[in-house]
């Protein structure tokens, strides 16, 4: 069976590592910064990117290949790297595009670390952003173009707002305008969306939630769907399509073709910024990503039993979920993860922002962390945790309701989560 044909759930056991005869069966720790050369050409060949191997854990490392190669055959893409943090993901793949006096459009639903490295910390680079509606109709995306937009971005499901993103309509956007959809599928994950499928160009992941899945390792993910023509834009992508004087003038779109944005990712901006993920990280979440396509259907069946319970109960407000018939995104959920979407709720309590404290307290089974997606569930309350520093209309502005509770449904026994919701209500 050739390799782009194995099923996701062979990928997830099977892919990345291929030991030949004699080697471990199971992926090594090289836990080593430096490799060994025998002689002093073959490592001056490494530096000009004439040959390929390691020579530098920043750079490259085999244990992190290994499961880049995994992710990236989930994602059906061509090539990934992997990095220290979701957050450095998302950075990293604005950054290898994007650089002083340039654009980038962004849904306004996205986690709220991105939000503030768009409006903030790239303004402070230089890179402009702007925020649209995620349901912005294609008429309304087009006045956010600008003659320097270089990319555009979002979320499968938006962390904590739950919104689907119409991919297709934000790729036929940013194709119109010549810039790649970067997608960061973090909540879904390639198990039940694959945005390369739907015309998104880029995918990033924060490995650190359902990938990991065990709340033991933060780390990052940036995969290359191959599809984007850098060259057919050349004059928008000067750091893909002209000479890179830090690498004796190597131009990445003839030198490596479909290869382009991830080795200039590796070899210039990881060599520059240094956002490596740690081998032994990269060798725990493999140990994740081989019971992803277990894991994931599981919360999915759990949250969705559990965001019907919360439906059904009079001293809850509201709910989103997805998953749930009658929710705004149902649909568009139906359309790109007909399998499920992924395992957090959100909801309201009637009684407001006293109420969501006192019933998070009450939890004996759900804990209070700041984290989602893992094999626990989990809970947090935004506007006293994470969005804490904002007024209740600031958080009204934000796309966070005061009262709002995000619930991570991990894949305890169900009904042992049901019960405990309860007794925390009543």
């Amino acid at each position: 069976m050739s390799q782009n044909k194995r099923s996701r759930e062979t990928v997830c056991i099977q892919g990345g590592w291929q030991p030949k005869s004699g080697e471990p069966r199971v992926l090594p720790i090289y836990q080593s910064t430096t490799f060994k050369y025998d002689d002093s050409d073959k490592m001056g060949r490494l530096f000009d990117l004439e040959d390929e191997g390691y020579f530098y854990t920043r750079l490259a490392n085999p244990t992190n290949d290994a499961v880049a190669s995994k992710i990236c055959e989930l994602e059906g893409g061509v090539a990934a790297m992997l990095t220290s943090s979701g957050q450095a993901a998302s950075f990293f793949s604005i950054l290898n595009i994007c650089g002083e006096g340039d654009h980038v459009i962004s849904s306004a639903a996205i986690y709220g670390g991105t939000t503030n490295l768009f409006t903030v910390t790239l303004k402070k680079l230089g890179i402009d952003s702007t925020l649209v509606d995620p349901d912005a109709t294609e008429e309304e995306l087009e006045k956010a173009f600008k003659p320097n937009t270089k990319a555009v971005f979002g979320e499968t499901i938006a962390n904590p707002a739950l919104v689907v993103l119409d991919i297709e309509k934000f790729a036929r956007a940013a194709h119109r305008h010549g810039v790649p959809l970067i997608i960061d599928n973090t909540f879904a994950t390639p198990i039940n969306c694959r945005p390369f499928e739907w015309g998104a160009d880029i995918v990033t992941h924060s490995t650190t939630k359902y990938m990991d899945g065990h709340a033991t390792c933060v780390g990052g993910c940036i995969v290359d769907s191959g599809n984007f023509d850098w060259e057919a834009n050349a004059e928008k992508f000067p750091g893909l399509t002209t000479p890179d004087e830090s690498y004796h003038g190597i131009i990445y779109t003839q030198k490596f073709g479909k290869m382009a944005y991830i080795m200039k990712a590796t070899a210039q901006l990881m060599r520059d910024l240094g956002s490596i993920q740690s081998p032994m990280n990269a060798f725990l979440l493999n140990l994740g990503l081989e019971t992803l396509h277990l894991r994931v259907p599981r919360h999915c069946e759990n949250a969705l039993r559990v965001a019907e319970y919360l439906k059904s109960r009079d001293d809850v407000e509201w709910v989103n979920y997805p998953g749930l018939k009658g929710d705004k995104y149902y649909e568009l959920a139906q359309k790109y993860m007909p399998d499920g979407t992924c395992g957090v709720i959100s909801f309201g309590l009637k009684g407001g922002r006293d109420a969501a404290v006192s019933f998070m307290d009450r939890l004996k089974l759900a804990a209070i962390v700041t984290h989602v997606a893992d094999a626990r569930t989990s809970v947090l309350h935004p506007a006293s945790h994470t969005h804490r520093q904002l007024t209740d209309e600031q958080l009204v502005e934000a796309g966070v309701d005061p009262s709002m509770i995000r619930f991570s449904v991990g894949i305890e026994n169900v009904d042992d989560i049901i019960e405990d919701i309860r007794q925390a209500l009543e």
